[in-house]
């Protein structure tokens, strides 16, 4: 077994960037289909159900595929399970690429979904393998960093892709990047794996298969159709019963002789890592915030295209690298438990500014509140991942690193629906449309986007200011839940977050166990 003692200092930075490269493949992927969404419907004769699923399916498959990818990691190869997930990761990019079919581009979704779950898990575990854990807060922040530059190139590559190339590229442009993160990753990361060689639990990985995909699936199905839908709701009691029965499983298997449970369940006698993995949920919850109504906001607001909308998030990355690289000086300084609370209040500032944005505010307003939640966020991020890995011993890494990539990957369609709720009620409630055909009225009701193209076909201006009023109403509502979201992650980091990556009485005999 190879670990962070083994593995030179130099080296192990440039490890860093190969796994950042892997993980900066997905995150592409997964903000380029923003923009495709309407050529793919043109291309592929898509219904909107079809591009519903475009999304979802990737979205479900990776948040239920986390789990058994650390497994597999653990047991057979951490660097084997992230190269493989990487090549994976390639042909279903090509696939999507050469798709006729809707149905045969959501199965290159699907494998897609596979293959970033392991890219994503692996990468994390990395960090615990590569570093110390003194050297971890700067790992994660760098590696954060690096990441979110994914945010703003998808649409910003993606829309000038669309104005000048095939649409086929959007998708073959992550090609040559997982051909170079195979490349590095060969040379650069060394190739760990448990020392167990306990059986495989088969019942837990199915129970938390159906568990992640039922949840995962409600709540897209909720941020879709509403909360008083009743198949999102089935789906979402159905996941939460079956993830409890899990973990009942694992605590019964942890406690018989000889059971091998998935999930580690003395994991969460750590606080750093239990709270820290909790909290990283809550900053996911707040990012959803922005990137899931600004860009509404720019293109149907204020009138910008796909691509002008990707540049004026850059102030949002700008803000989250400043944030998230010097988090872990931060952490040293004030300790993790108040440097965290500060990222959340950053969040919850920024938030609230940002909830007085009105349809005519300028570009320095708004780049300006962003960059302050951006930073926030980099803040929090940084920290509550670095307090999860920081307890994670190198032989549990990959199973560790899923559990904190679980709580983010659903805490994403869960803030989509929540947030996505909370800005369709209010734009509903204050639209006011005048005399309509049936059909054209419940599009507007339902799409900012469709409001204002009716509102220019009938040259009604009286309309286009109720649309854009309306949906301006729905993003302050939106902000100011995110404020409360931001709020409650400050008195849980102040509460239950330790001061220090340092363990605890309780937490000695685990600490010593990580090395």
């Amino acid at each position: 077994m190879v670990t962070s003692t083994t593995t030179p200092s130099s080296r192990r930075w440039f490890a860093l960037g190969a796994v950042s490269l892997a993980v900066l493949a997905v995150g592409f992927d997964g903000t380029i289909l923003s923009v495709a969404l309407p050529t793919l419907a043109t291309k592929l004769n898509a219904t909107e159900s079809d591009l519903e699923w475009f999304s979802a399916a990737y979205l479900v498959v990776l948040a239920a595929a986390v789990l058994p990818a650390g497994l597999i990691g653990d047991r057979f190869g951490r660097k084997k399970t992230l190269l493989i997930s990487l090549a994976l990761f390639g042909i279903g990019s090509a696939w999507c690429a050469v798709s006729t079919s809707p149905t045969e581009f959501i199965a290159a979704r699907v494998l897609l979904g596979l293959a970033g779950a392991g890219v994503t898990v692996m990468a994390m575990s990395a960090l615990t393998v590569l570093f110390e854990p003194a050297e971890r807060p700067r790992a994660v922040g760098v590696f954060a960093a690096c990441n979110f530059v994914a945010l703003p190139l998808g649409p910003i590559l993606g829309g000038w892709m669309l104005s000048h190339l095939w649409w086929g590229w959007l998708f073959l442009v992550n090609v040559p990047l997982v051909i170079l993160g195979l490349i590095v990753g060969l040379v650069l990361v060394p190739e760990t794996r448990s020392e167990r060689r306990a059986k495989i639990d088969v019942i837990g990985i199915i129970l938390s298969v159906i568990g992640l995909v039922c949840l995962t699936a409600g709540f897209v199905t909720a941020g879709k159709n509403g909360w008083g839908d009743v198949g999102a709701l089935s789906l979402i009691t159905a996941g939460a019963v079956v993830l409890v029965a899990f973990f009942l499983w694992e605590r019964r298997l942890a406690r018989s002789r000889g059971g091998a449970p998935l999930l580690d369940i003395e994991l969460f006698s750590s606080r750093s890592f239990t709270w820290g993995a909790i909290l990283s949920g809550f900053v996911s919850l707040g990012l959803i915030g922005v990137i899931f109504t600004m860009p509404q906001y720019f293109q149907g607001v204020q009138g910008d295209d796909a691509q002008t909308s990707g540049l004026r998030l850059l102030p949002l990355i700008v803000g989250l690298i400043l944030g998230a690289v010097p988090a872990s000086q931060f952490a040293r300084l004030l300790g993790m438990k108040i440097t965290a609370v500060v990222g959340f209040a950053a969040i919850g500032i920024g938030s609230g500014i940002g909830a007085y944005t009105t349809a005519s505010s300028s570009a320095w307003f708004v780049a300006a509140w962003m960059a302050v939640v951006g930073f926030g966020v980099g803040v929090a991020l940084a920290t509550c991942t670095s307090a999860a890995l920081s307890r994670l011993a190198p032989e549990n890494s990959g199973i560790g690193s899923a559990v904190v990539q679980v709580i983010q990957k659903v805490g994403a369609p869960l803030g989509s629906a929540v947030l996505g709720s909370v800005l369709s009620v209010t734009y509903q409630a204050q639209l006011r449309l005048p005399a309509l055909p049936l059909s054209v009225a419940d599009e507007i009701r339902h799409s900012v986007f469709a409001g204002v193209a009716a509102a220019d076909s009938l040259h009604s201006s009286a309309l286009l200011h109720s649309v854009r009023a309306s949906f301006v109403s729905g993003e302050t509502a939106a902000l100011a839940v995110t404020v409360g979201i931001a709020a409650v992650g400050c008195i849980v980091a102040l509460v239950f977050l330790p001061r220090s990556t340092a363990p605890s009485p309780a937490e000695i005999p685990l600490a010593a166990n990580a090395h």
